[in-house]
């Protein structure tokens, strides 16, 4: 008698674990899907990355600055309710390419290269040399020589219309 009332304890305790579990709410793809946008948002290195959950997986997808935003995002979504696993479809953008300034050593550099051609006169905008004045034919190519050799500096082209050959 005393071990079917222990059996019977136990089999009460079982239904009532199994009917919470059972009970338990299960969360909508769309709940989760609005919980990670959220977090997402919330992070300025993050909103760039769009999600989309279907039966609790969540896709990642967007631009990332770089492989650690990349990464951060998908930490940040796993720690999310529901969240079964993650697809992480985010690209890292390429490197932004920063063009530097013409420099002052470019501007020396024009003015010593053209300094033994006092009748040429230069102006440099943007990385673009305009020649005006006036040069002998035999030393043209020795000048153009001389400043073709700047473009390492950033001289991006020379513009020598103006130039009277003499």
């Amino acid at each position: 008698m005393k071990k079917t009332l222990q059996l019977s304890l136990v089999l009460i305790a079982s239904l009532l674990v199994l009917g919470i579990t059972a009970c338990k709410k299960k969360l909508k793809d769309a709940d989760i899907q609005t919980a990670i946008e959220t977090v997402l948002k919330a992070d300025a290195d993050m909103a760039g990355t769009m999600v989309s959950v279907k039966d609790g997986v969540a896709t990642l997808s967007g631009v990332c600055t770089d492989e650690a935003c990349k990464a951060k995002c998908e930490e940040a979504v796993r720690k999310i309710e529901g969240v079964k696993s993650i697809v992480n479809n985010c690209t890292v953008a390429p490197p932004e390419v920063v063009v530097p300034p013409v420099s002052d050593a470019l501007s020396q550099a024009i003015a010593d290269a053209v300094k033994d051609f006092p009748g040429v006169k230069t102006e440099l905008k943007d990385g673009v040399l305009t020649l005006t004045g006036e040069i002998q034919r035999a030393s043209l190519q020795k000048m153009m020589q001389g400043l073709n050799a700047l473009r390492s500096l950033g001289l991006k082209d020379i513009n020598s219309k103006e130039l009277v050959k003499k």
